[in-house]
């Protein structure tokens, strides 16, 4: 493609993203004639950068179009530590209430679900769903998380460390603070809403979890709905707190408006994916390396610096291990030197081993759907693995090639006319595999097999081949 057709390609596609932007951002303009309505907001999924600026949005938009409260329905396994303080900050600071919903069946508000949860001014839950589990996890290794509110859901009950503070190792009383911010902040937000707080400190403490039933009937929740029309029929009527004011809810028979995420809260949940985030940085990586290996091309270069910007965005949205990257960088690093200075495979095998346990190590958290799929990590190492016997393949062929160079060897070689020559007229021939300009004092048709009898520079003198003689190999 010419650079002309890369630039209309270009202005095309931007063209095209801003009428995207521009119809997914237009809103349609709320009256005062328009009815008194409940927003929804659905968050599914693990909690992220992506989910956190999509509830803020969200809030923020139903407020303004004058929506009487909102219901957050919740389906979580758990997520990341800042967006769901983020979230909770946002629902405390919310200018109407706010209605936690555990739903459909068969959903789950884990450990920062049951945070958030508990955030909400009305907390209630669908027939088949549970919540709790809401034990800090620690992000890797022997490193608590630096902060009370939950990394994710554990895959089984911690014990509490019966350490006394400045007791035993530093690890131990780390680990003690962190557990007890955590049980003061769930306690401080039930105590807030009037619900059970030895519990909330028994999710923290022990993962504790509780259905629907159960948590209504331990004053957990505050009902259980089956729909949404049964959750603002039980809601209307009662008093909840917000703020320094005390409100009383009238929800009853009010219709519901959902509020989907917008364009940029979608483009966040895609780069934020680990698998995502993974392959875009490696896009960019080898997209600037092939720019490299064949300057002026532009497209390569271009590609892979919008890939690899991206991609570092996203990392410095989740958790990752530095370890894990240095690990993938001394992986490319030794899979380029091996292309300058060949080492029999040693530095190819290797920078393929450091660059696949740096992919397996560079996000460190137990938070489903928060690490790189494996299989794509196994592909991409595979790749590397051909590329490198490929090359190492290329390297033994050249070292068995033989020498061409020298006058002395170019009169012995034969080769092949590739156009026609006229006695004393000047042609091209393949002689070693190369094209060569080559003159004849006979003429010669095409096709015909010559033998170079002298060299004057690049030009060649050759004379038709003896019967049985050949192209030379």
């Amino acid at each position: 493609m010419s650079r002309r057709g890369r630039i209309v390609l270009s202005a095309a596609l931007c063209a095209a993203l801003a009428l995207v932007w521009a119809r997914s951002t237009a809103e349609a303009p709320v009256t005062p004639s328009d009815p008194a309505f409940v927003a929804r907001i659905e968050l599914t999924g693990p909690i992220g950068p992506a989910a956190a600026e999509y509830v803020d949005g969200a809030i923020q938009r139903a407020t303004d179009d004058g929506a009487k409260a909102i219901v957050l329905q919740l389906d979580t396994p758990g997520g990341l530590i800042e967006s769901m303080r983020d979230i909770i900050a946002h629902i405390l600071a919310a200018k109407v209430p706010v209605l936690g919903y555990v739903a459909p069946a068969g959903a789950r508000a884990a450990s920062a679900g049951t945070y958030i949860l508990y955030a909400c001014p009305i907390a209630a839950m669908a027939p088949a769903t549970h919540l709790g589990a809401a034990t800090p996890v620690d992000l890797g290794g022997g490193t608590p998380m630096p902060s009370p509110l939950g990394n994710g859901l554990p895959t089984s009950s911690r014990s509490t460390n019966k350490t006394a503070p400045g007791a035993g190792s530093p690890e131990d009383a780390e680990s003690n603070k962190v557990l007890n911010d955590a049980i003061a902040t769930i306690r401080s937000l039930a105590q807030m809403h009037g619900r059970n707080a030895a519990w909330a400190e028994q999710a923290v403490r022990g993962a504790a979890t509780l259905t629907a039933s159960e948590a209504a009937t331990q004053h957990v929740i505050d009902f259980v709905a089956p729909d949404t029309a049964s959750l603002l029929d039980q809601a209307d009527g009662r008093a909840v707190r917000m703020g320094e004011q005390t409100v009383t809810l009238t929800l009853r028979n009010l219709s519901v408006r959902d509020y989907p995420p917008n364009w940029r809260a979608r483009f966040l949940g895609i780069i934020t994916n680990p698998t995502i985030a993974y392959v875009l940085l490696l896009a960019g990586i080898y997209g600037l390396i092939l720019e490299a290996f064949h300057p002026g091309t532009f497209f390569p270069g271009v590609v892979g610096g919008i890939c690899l910007l991206i991609g570092l965005y996203a990392l410095q949205l989740l958790p990752v291990s530095y370890a894990g990257l240095i690990l993938m960088a001394l992986g490319v690093a030794l899979l380029l030197a091996e292309t300058f200075v060949p080492m029999a495979g040693v530095l190819g095998v290797g920078g393929v081993i450091a660059f696949v346990l740096g992919s397996i190590m560079l996000f460190r958290t137990d938070v489903p759907g928060y690490t790189v799929n494996l299989g794509v990590i196994a592909g991409i190492a595979f790749s590397g693995l051909v590329l490198l016997g490929l090359l190492l393949r290329l390297v033994m062929r050249a070292r068995r090639a033989r020498a061409f160079n020298g006058d002395e060897h170019m009169l012995t070689t034969k080769g092949e006319l590739l156009q026609a020559v006229t006695a004393g007229g000047e042609s091209w021939a393949r002689i070693g595999g190369e094209r060569w300009r080559v003159r004849s004092e006979a003429a010669l048709p095409a096709g015909t097999p010559v033998r170079v009898v002298s060299r004057q520079g690049l030009l060649l003198r050759v004379t038709a081949a003896q019967a049985g003689e050949g192209e030379s190999s």
